[in-house]
């Protein structure tokens, strides 16, 4: 049995993952209601990417230029589109960026995850599902043998 929501927020939906995971869920007949799309809109996002989605989608899609490290945003995003549940994929994730700006690494990555699980916290009445799908560098090296699974 599939879970039910009626408002779904994608962080970092204009992302490569994002925008996939997106067009994959309205592909399903148990489709959320509404997704909201969340975005800074940095060098990974691609707002056009999901144009034709918004257009075929019409009020079941919304996208919202916001920033995950911004606790006003996501408090007012959550709770002017009773959003019920969460798939957290903003995040810096390019490794040479990684190197020449760490700091703008750990404020998404780090302070906006912490941000939207207070948002999320501060609404845990309604929000039934927080599901956070990270970049690879959280876990480090894999090494000479083993598997990240």
């Amino acid at each position: 049995m599939a879970r039910q929501f009626e408002n779904l927020m994608v962080t970092g939906g204009a992302g490569f993952i994002g925008v996939n995971f997106i067009r994959w869920l309205f592909a399903q007949p148990d489709c959320p209601a509404r997704i909201v799309n969340v975005d800074k809109l940095t060098y990974a996002g691609n707002p056009l990417s999901l144009l034709d989605v918004a257009e075929s989608a019409g009020d079941r899609y919304v996208f919202v230029k916001a920033d995950v490290c911004d606790a006003a945003q996501m408090k007012e995003i959550i709770e002017t589109y009773e959003i019920d549940a969460i798939a957290h994929f903003a995040a810096e994730s390019h490794v040479d960026r990684s190197i020449v700006r760490p700091d703008e690494f750990v404020r998404t990555n780090i302070f906006g995850t912490y941000t939207l699980l207070q948002a999320a916290r501060e609404h845990a009445s309604q929000i039934k599902v927080f599901h956070h799908v990270s970049t690879d560098e959280v876990f480090g090296s894999l090494g000479d043998q083993g598997f990240f699974t």
